[in-house]
């Protein structure tokens, strides 16, 4: 009888605790349907968005998490699925948040990234840009137009309509590429808050591709791929996953270059507002519809080949890398790479590239001057261009954004020759950077160390003045964290020194 009451007490406990779970579920269920009711804008239905012949664009939100799945070690990427990703990214749209899809340019909801863009530094105003400080002196009647409606090729204004559309300007007609080079001036490539980023980062990551030719030069493999607008895009393919670092043991003139590198190198040269390096934007291109079945270069055309996994592969001519050993794979024919808005040709914006100080021997067992001479930097800081204005100054900034991406190949940098020696450096070739996290290679910021400008007679002040610098330091912010706390509201207190209140 006992054993009988005990198995029925146990059965009635089950369904009783099942009860109180259904009941705990359909309360949750109907808390988040009135939430989310409650967040609609409007009483009306939300119609998904109409098919047509155009993709359509995903909210900022969406497009920075599929921004950010580039730097990341874990975001399924072509080598770890079965099923290439068929839908090419909208890379760059919509800034990362700074702008809201109301074009709105102050829009900051939602983005820590624009908030940072607010901050006082991201502010300051570079000297007023004059006519002899743009790279090019724009004819304000040149226009350019489609060739026709089922068209998206541009002509040149000999072809073009001669009375433009109320309220438009000749530069209105412009495709994003040539915006882009006419916005070039002696201190920047692109404005801190450019209104035209996110349509040239949207034309690198979706442009259809008119022609795919191998690049000359270089040590391994890119291609220069051309738009139906004429514009044009330098393609570094992917060669490694984001989670392969370089082996320890590897020269840094040896290590594969990285597609993704290119690409956070970019966000990274924005966030430091240097704004020194061309627009960056990832893509999958169709290695056979993209590439093979359009190339007119003769040489790239005869290293494709079907590999045993009947994959797509190519290899092209380069020094490094070039081989079956080391073909580049579409899966079956898709292939992540970088796409890069090349700069202006050099035979109409002439650049001077220039070997940097502070170059690596590039050989197995030799060391550079600068690794061995202590006083090294006071030699450079007597031969021109380091003698005079902020080129050196320039330097050390480029080897700080090298030291944070461990990018050891800077052997060469260049500048715009029509600015002379006041102006700011092209920080290009960036896709050895981020092969290491698990290692900080200081000898990058040689520059930076040995070039600090001491006083002749330092040490100034003895190391316990120093620490007593920082104990009264500590003081002072204690009693401020005390007036703070002693208050309701911040303003009345604290003060921004910028002019409005905090």
């Amino acid at each position: 009888m006992r054993c009988r009451l005990q198995t029925l007490f146990q059965r009635k406990f089950k369904i009783g605790l099942l009860f109180l779970l259904l009941v705990a579920l359909l309360v949750h269920l109907a808390r988040d349907l009135a939430h989310t009711t409650s967040h609609r804008p409007c009483g009306c239905d939300v119609k998904a968005p109409k098919a047509s012949g155009s993709p359509v664009l995903a909210s900022p939100r969406k497009l920075s998490l599929r921004i950010l799945q580039d730097f990341s070690g874990s975001n399924g990427s072509l080598e770890k699925s079965s099923q290439p990703q068929r839908v090419r990214p909208q890379v760059g749209a919509g800034e990362f948040g700074i702008q809201r899809g109301d074009g709105n340019p102050g829009g900051t909801e939602g983005s820590k990234l624009a908030a940072l863009f607010e901050h006082p530094l991201y502010n300051i105003p570079i000297p007023e840009v004059t006519e002899k400080d743009k790279l090019f002196v724009v004819n304000p009647t040149e226009k350019f137009s489609l060739h026709s409606s089922r068209s998206d090729e541009w002509v040149s204004s000999s072809k073009a309509e001669t009375i433009l559309p109320t309220g438009k300007t000749a530069y209105d007609t412009y495709p994003p590429w040539l915006k882009f080079h006419v916005g070039i001036n002696r201190y920047e490539l692109y404005p801190r808050r450019d209104p035209l980023m996110p349509t040239l980062l949207r034309d690198l990551a979706t442009q259809r591709i008119v022609s795919s030719v191998q690049k000359s030069g270089g040590t391994q493999l890119k291609l220069i791929m051309t738009f139906p607008n004429y514009g044009q895009a330098l393609f570094k393919p992917m060669k490694q996953t984001r989670d392969q670092e370089t082996p320890a043991d590897f020269f840094y003139f040896s290590d594969f270059e990285r597609h993704n590198a290119e690409i956070a190198a970019f966000h990274l040269d924005r966030i430091l507002d240097f704004r020194r390096i061309p627009p960056v934007s990832g893509r999958l291109v169709n290695i056979t519809k993209e590439i093979r079945d359009i190339t007119t270069d003769k040489k790239l055309a005869k290293t494709f080949f079907i590999s045993p996994a009947g994959n797509v592969c190519f290899y092209g001519e380069c020094s490094y890398y070039c081989s079956t050993e080391h073909a580049l794979c579409g899966k079956p024919d898709w292939l992540e790479g970088s796409m890069a808005a090349l700069l202006p040709d050099k035979t109409l914006a002439k650049r001077r590239s220039w070997r940097s100080p502070w170059r690596r021997s590039y050989h197995k067992s030799k060391k550079a001057e600068w690794e061995l001479n202590p006083n090294y930097c006071a030699q450079v800081r007597e031969t021109p261009p380091y003698d005079r204005g902020h080129r050196l100054l320039d330097l050390i900034d480029m080897t700080v954004l090298d030291f944070l991406m461990g990018n050891m190949d800077r052997h060469h940098y260049e500048t715009f020759e029509k600015f002379g020696n006041d102006t700011f450096l092209l920080h290009l070739d960036n896709g050895r950077g981020f092969g290491t996290h698990s290692r900080d290679e200081l000898s990058i910021l040689a520059p930076l160390w040995q070039c600090c400008s001491p006083d002749p007679l330092a040490p100034i002040l003895a190391e316990p003045h120093l620490q007593a610098l920082d104990r009264r330091l500590g003081k002072v912010l204690a009693m401020v964290g005390r007036c703070l706390a002693g208050v309701a509201r911040l303003d009345k207190v604290l003060v921004d020194d910028m002019g409005s209140r905090v």
